[in-house]
């Protein structure tokens, strides 16, 4: 009797380690997925950068380019300051401001530029 209940228990304890392992297997696999899902919201900025903002702002990864107007950050050095982040981008990009013309960004757009913006803090 305690034979059989001890291989049982230690039949139930190998399905739990695989049942574990399989469930890490999956959550790995998600991984570049979530990454994946990322790039499309960054090239969706750098396309709006491009269109809007280029005509005053420097908006690629080139570190030594000028912007366009020379009052206008460059995109890197802005993605490259202490200050940058995700919610401060969200806060500025929601807020008008008088040297700059008032875009109204949707919460995608601004959102996608965000992320291109912070991407370009380690080029």
């Amino acid at each position: 009797m305690i034979h059989a209940r001890s291989s049982r228990i230690k039949r139930n304890s190998k399905r739990c380690r695989w049942t574990g392992l399989a469930r890490l297997a999956g959550l790995l696999a998600l991984l570049p997925l979530a990454a994946a899902a990322q790039q499309p919201e960054t090239a969706t900025g750098r396309r709006l950068a491009e269109t809007v903002c280029a005509a005053c702002h420097q908006v690629e990864a080139n570190p030594t380019a000028p912007s366009p107007n020379p009052d206008a950050p460059r995109f890197g050095d802005v993605a490259r300051m202490a200050s940058t982040t995700e919610l401060s981008l969200r806060v500025f990009l929601r807020s008008t401001h008088p040297t700059m013309p008032n875009f109204i960004l949707s919460a995608n757009e601004i959102e996608s530029l965000s992320s291109y913006i912070l991407s370009l803090a380690n080029r």
